[in-house]
């Protein structure tokens, strides 16, 4: 995670730097160029998703490449993390908790659990951006149709990682990975700047996954869960933008 942050701050830094350094250039015409994107989003569950997990937090990054006609397309991945657990999910170890809801380590001692919401999705789309003003012919309205892959599960932390029931193979039993296609849609808005310095997309992301569950056994069910899940998550989503200019040729006066 903090080698992710660091990393992404680098390349922001570094191509940031680089487009300076490209000699300014006027975009009052729609231009092809690719993109690198770096987003933060906060995310509300609905559907069965709702069921399990609150609010969360989800970051990612992906490469558009952006025509001259203003249609994008994009490849994306994005990391889900949170820590407000719901329903089942507050009820992993009740099958190995004692009467008073403590679960014992292997020094008989009451062992320390915590749980978090963890996840991904990976995947692509396709989208146009529609001009509001003639001026910046690259920048306005972005609507995006895609879909990929979606999975989520229950990550388990075990201080001294003494407890015999959750070593292992034997924390998956616990952990309600779930995984499975999710089609997603973005409405929001784009906008390149003349300077190069300041470009960012926000707008509203959607997601709706089928998911199931990607364990062959559920320790907090005693049996393997076979229900398909229907996950929905509603974004609220800011971007920041990195377009990688060609240089201008040189210009060359002849007298």
């Amino acid at each position: 995670m903090k080698l992710f942050i660091v990393s992404l701050i680098i390349v922001i830094l570094i191509s940031g730097i680089s487009n300076y350094a490209v000699s300014q250039r006027s975009i009052d015409s729609a231009i092809t160029v690719p993109l690198f994107t770096s987003s933060f989003m906060t995310q509300f569950p609905g559907g069965d998703m709702a069921k399990r997990y609150g609010t969360n937090t989800n970051i990612g990054g992906s490469f558009m490449l952006k025509l001259k006609s203003n249609f994008i397309f994009e490849l994306n991945a994005n990391y889900i993390f949170g820590s407000k657990l719901r329903g089942d999910a507050t009820h992993l170890f009740d099958s190995i908790e004692t009467s008073d809801g403590e679960i014992i380590n292997e020094y008989g001692e009451f062992a320390k659990l915590r749980t978090f919401e963890r996840g991904f999705f990976v995947g692509a789309r396709l989208g146009k951006v529609f001009p509001l003003c003639k001026r910046n012919p690259n920048s306005g309205i972005l609507f995006m149709l895609g879909g990929g892959l979606l999975q989520h599960k229950i990550r388990i932390e075990n201080d001294g990682n003494n407890v015999p029931q959750i070593k292992g193979d034997y924390k998956k039993g616990y952990d309600k990975m779930s995984y499975g296609f999710s089609s997603t849609e973005f409405i929001g808005y784009m906008f390149f700047s003349k300077s190069q310095l300041l470009n960012f997309y926000a707008g509203l992301e959607f997601y709706q996954g089928f998911t199931k569950s990607g364990r062959s056994y559920d320790y907090s069910l005693m049996k393997k869960d076979t229900q398909s899940r229907l996950d929905f998550l509603t974004s609220i989503k800011v971007g920041w933008v990195i377009p990688i200019y060609r240089r201008m040729p040189d210009e060359y006066y002849y007298y």
